[in-house]
């Protein structure tokens, strides 16, 4: 049976950092993308970034917004804009109209192919982290540009009030 399951791939060498996202790449690897958003920001001698979109089906807004975190992660880092390898007219499209050409260099082949890819273990997110990192992207998202900001402001203020309704909920014990 094939499954079009999201895995995101990744390799390392020599200053080159490839991150790929295959198949229906959703919120449930958010988790996986905000720690290694994270990783980059730390990883000694990045030069350049390049996030390879060509197998993905799917990337999802929640999934959008982690990686513009990856972007603004290592933005001060690298001397290039981070690049997004992607050949679907379809997700070439949503990725201009959400801004992210603004942050990204958008190609339809990579520069230098990495055949040392290996596929990161999906980090394990309960429902409240979760729902923290959908927060989070859609806020990332947001701020990209006016569009985004309107298309998202429902989902964020939904989002907000759950999150201030089950502060004020008292512990159970």
């Amino acid at each position: 049976m094939i499954t079009n399951e999201g895995r995101v791939k990744a390799a390392f060498d020599s200053g080159v950092f490839v991150l790929k996202l295959c198949g229906d790449v959703r919120l449930t690897l958010c988790a996986t993308l905000d720690w290694q958003a994270q990783q980059l920001a730390e990883t000694p001698g990045l030069e350049t970034l390049i996030i390879d979109l060509r197998e993905a089906t799917n990337v999802d807004s929640t999934a959008l917004g982690f990686l513009a975190k990856v972007a603004m992660a290592v933005k001060d880092r690298i001397s290039y804009k981070p690049t997004i390898v992607v050949h679907n007219p379809d997700v070439q499209r949503m990725l201009e109209v959400m801004g992210f050409a603004q942050f990204f260099s958008m190609v339809e082949t990579p520069i230098t192919e990495s055949c040392a890819l290996c596929e990161l273990p999906e980090v394990p997110s309960d429902m409240e982290e979760t729902r923290q990192r959908i927060l989070e992207a859609h806020r990332i998202l947001m701020r990209m540009n006016e569009h985004n900001r309107e298309e998202f402001q429902p989902l964020v203020e939904m989002l907000e009030a759950q999150e201030a309704s089950s502060s004020q909920q008292p512990e159970r014990g």
